[in-house]
């Protein structure tokens, strides 16, 4: 079998020789060199033609943001990047996202190991999966104008006029993994701000979940939070499970409402979507929508196809549109999907349900 090449660039000596004894313990994956810098990346690229690319998001001469922005115009390949577990870092993550970076992972610490089994299995699988993933190249994406945001959480949270909560308002809800945060933008920028309640797990590690919610709070007319526990689930609002706690929807007399479990994860993931598609089933039953988008593994099928056994209204986003087509492809093996859509056409059947469940 061919062995996945990967070329590992960081500014880091250490980090480089890491991550490549790391990546060598895997007999598919063959480290065929490492560079400093860009400019040293560029030339290692023409001579060793890799498969896969791990980039450093902070480096000196041209930073990872810059050199993706070039690598993707004129030669987009699979990068995973390798993230500081910072604010900044997170925000320069999910712009490499953006520009086409298949998934991230969290620079290695000194000190983990407790976790070095851990981070060497995600790292080899991410890379991976990267190998096999479709290459999303946006180039100067379109922006859709946002109409400017008041501070309706805060009013609507302190109401005490609660007549309009009903155990059959719709819930929506949401799984995803590899090439989730843009699946997710995607949709959420296609959604009007009068969509009823959405809650979303989004596999993502712990640090990078509130960006995440506060990135996508700026690029879609409805309110993103990153979920907090007992939070009242509004219609127009979006609910994103933090990256350290499952998220699930719980009654609270006529209200639903958020509650965070820090539980051990499921199908090795916390938060689980099938922990949060479970808690949907059994808790909105037919009133609910549920939605699996691109992402490696299974985590989500099995929780689909309760929400489906429970009445709920289930799609999952097809193949071709998919960055993985793992989670989704096992939920419609399963049987777990009324229907397989493109990613482009999921905010309108959102739309269109959401509507035929309100008459």
């Amino acid at each position: 079998m061919k062995k996945i090449k990967v070329l590992i660039i960081d500014d880091s000596a250490l980090v480089r020789k890491m991550l490549t004894e790391f990546l060598d313990q895997d007999d598919a994956i063959e480290v065929v060199g490492s560079a400093a810098d860009p400019h040293m990346a560029r030339e290692k690229i023409k001579k060793l033609n890799p498969d896969v690319l791990t980039l450093d998001v902070e480096m000196p001469k041209m930073d990872g943001i810059t050199f993706l922005s070039n690598l993707m115009r004129l030669r987009p390949m699979p990068v995973v990047m390798v993230s500081t577990l910072t604010e900044k870092g997170a925000d320069v993550t999910f712009e490499a996202l953006e520009l086409g970076a298949i998934d991230f992972i969290t620079k290695p610490k000194l000190d983990f190991a407790n976790t070095i089994q851990d981070y060497t299995r995600e790292l080899i699988e991410k890379v991976k999966v990267a190998a096999n993933a479709r290459v999303r190249v946006q180039r100067n994406p379109a922006r859709k104008p946002i109409p400017k945001k008041h501070s309706a959480d805060t009013i609507l949270k302190h109401s005490t006029k609660k007549s309009h909560f009903r155990t059959t308002d719709t819930i929506i809800a949401i799984g995803a993994s590899t090439g989730g945060t843009e699946a997710i933008k995607e949709v959420l920028q296609a959604l009007p701000p009068d969509t009823p309640g959405i809650v979303i797990t989004q596999h993502i590690p712990e640090g990078f979940s509130t960006s995440f919610a506060r990135r996508m709070d700026t690029l879609s007319a409805m309110t993103v939070h990153e979920a907090s526990d007992r939070q009242q689930i509004l219609p127009g609002h979006v609910y994103i499970a933090p990256g350290s706690h499952h998220l699930l929807v719980a009654r609270d007399g006529a209200r639903y409402i958020c509650r965070l479990n820090d539980g051990p994860p499921v199908n090795r993931h916390r938060p689980s979507v099938d922990v949060l598609f479970r808690s949907v089933s059994q808790n909105a039953g037919k009133n609910a929508v549920g939605i699996i988008l691109t992402g490696m593994g299974n985590d989500g099928a099995a929780g689909l196809k309760e929400m489906m056994e429970s009445g709920a209204r289930t799609f999952a986003q097809d193949e071709k549109s998919s960055v993985v087509w793992g989670m989704p492809g096992e939920a419609v093996k399963l049987g777990a999907a009324d229907s397989i859509l493109p990613l482009n056409q999921v905010a309108d059947r959102i739309i269109m349900l959401s509507n035929d469940m309100a008459a």
